[in-house]
């Protein structure tokens, strides 16, 4: 028996981009061929997208954890990785995507929707794209940047033109079973409908879909029953119609009663007030039930409800009541604002906008916030002192270096860059003491440069031992 499962708690993880590759290429008689290392694969995305064939989470109740491909690393000849594989999830239509504190992410509706629900890690650049004409032989290679991880939950809110309201066993599934070819569990007893049941009605030019409601009692907004379940599945419906039992065999119940009930659970659960109403008097093929109707009719009408008085069983006034919701549903579509086209709105960043910010905590602690900064803190490999050097090179031409200067920060600080439970934490030296200036021109190689003449050699031997000489002095301790 398939269950049905309209709320799930879903654990997605995307890929994580591929290392980049640190190679030289090599040949016979050419040793020294140049950097050949190749990029990273991108990381697979983890994507949601409305399938209409789908109708409940139930492979997510059962598997909430879902994670796409990495990324692959590259390779030497230049050989970028494979960038890992999508992972695509069909959900029904009508899901609605919330964050676990409750805040809407994304709604859903129409087939082929789609929201990215983890975005997948950047591949890390080979040390063939980080070659420059000022570093022509680079000796390492970015590190691929991890997949986001999230934790959402799905709900589903049934999408249909008409939900059918009511007490349990007023008539609400053996309505749908002859309007339409929808065949639900039918039982004479409370609670038979676990699940919504959909069906789709023909009426003239007319086609439109229509939905019930289960477990509506006193008390279903604040959790009784079946109610809180599924009142949520209302939410979408354009016409609200109530089903009435005129042959309950409950002495304290009648019509009218049910109805205020009824109307009570929905206006306690909120945003259905517009909603347009439509009575149904159900079961008038029995004797007492048709009485019932007709003495109930007038004080219905009397509120302002269009009354119509059916049978399911024998199959009384469904012509009628078809015509008369397929009427209703047009006027609802009519009355809903066209959609207007997609307008792309473009936000260009302020001119003053350095893209981080540098803030002093109050243990004295600097820290850096930034996507750029973060990210290029996560593609560095620290067990290389060229990757280092080359990370405190971007982040100097940044401005990281300039704005932690004007907030106070002296050499010895201690700076975090990163969010409090990820960050990298250092002690802070200032790039010329550091020393990061005197490495020059890191990933060059002289064996690589073109040939010179030998007294243009000797010269430049000479220069770079009498600088070697000059930075020595300067920088040695006392």
């Amino acid at each position: 028996m398939t269950t049905f499962v309209d709320r799930v708690e879903l654990h997605v993880a995307a890929g994580s981009g591929g290392h980049g590759c640190a190679s030289v290429h090599r040949e016979k008689f050419k040793p020294l061929g140049g950097p050949d290392g190749g990029n990273g694969g991108r990381g697979g995305d983890v994507i949601l997208v409305v399938d209409q064939s789908v109708t409940t989470l139930l492979d997510y109740h059962h598997s909430p954890h879902r994670k796409a491909t990495n990324g692959k690393p590259g390779e030497g000849g230049n050989r970028s990785g494979k960038d890992g594989q999508d992972l695509v999830l069909p959900v029904p239509d009508g899901t609605v995507i919330l964050d676990k504190a409750g805040n809407v992410l994304a709604d859903l509706v129409g087939q082929g929707t789609t929201y990215v629900a983890a975005q997948g890690g950047r591949g890390g650049l080979g040390n063939a794209a980080l070659a420059s004409a000022r570093r022509k032989a680079p000796g390492f290679a970015l590190l691929g940047v991890a997949g986001d991880l999230q934790d959402i939950v799905l709900e589903l809110k049934t999408v249909a033109d008409i939900a059918l309201v009511g007490y349990p066993s007023a008539g609400k599934s053996s309505l749908i079973s002859v309007l339409s070819a929808a065949k639900p569990k039918i039982a004479d007893y409370p609670f038979t409908t676990l699940v919504p049941n959909l069906g789709v009605v023909t009426a003239g030019s007319t086609v439109y879909t229509i939905a019930d409601v289960p477990g509506l009692i006193p008390g279903a907004s604040q959790g009784k029953g079946l109610g809180l379940e599924f009142l949520r599945h209302v939410e979408r419906c354009s016409v609200l119609v109530h089903v009435l039992d005129t042959a309950t065999l409950e002495s304290d119940r009648d019509p009218v009663s049910d109805l205020d009930i009824i109307e009570a659970e929905l206006k306690q659960y909120g945003g259905l007030d517009n909603r347009p109403r439509l009575v149904v008097l159900n079961k008038v093929d029995v004797p007492d039930g048709q009485d019932l109707a007709d003495l109930v009719r007038p004080d219905l009408e009397a509120r302002g409800y269009r009354v119509y008085e059916v049978s399911a069983v024998a199959h009384k006034g469904l012509k009628e009541l078809s015509f008369a919701l397929a009427e209703m549903v047009a006027s609802a579509r009519a009355a809903k604002p066209k959609e207007e086209a997609t307008r792309i709105v473009i936000r260009p960043k302020a001119v003053d906008d350095s893209g981080f910010t540098v803030v002093q905590e109050e243990d004295g602690l600097f820290r850096v916030r930034g996507e750029k900064p973060e990210r290029w803190v996560r593609q560095t490999d620290f067990n290389n002192d060229e990757a280092v050097g080359y990370l405190a090179d971007r982040l100097n031409r940044l401005g990281v270096e300039d704005s932690l200067m004007k907030a106070g920060a002296v050499a010895g600080d201690g700076v975090a860059i990163g969010p409090e439970d990820n960050a990298v934490v250092f002690d802070w030296e200032p790039t010329v003491m550091a020393g990061a200036e005197m490495l020059g021109r890191r990933g060059e190689d002289h064996r690589m440069e073109e040939p010179r003449p030998a007294a243009q050699r000797r010269r430049d031997r000479q220069a770079e031992r009498d600088d070697a000489e000059q930075e020595y002095d300067e920088f040695k301790p006392f």
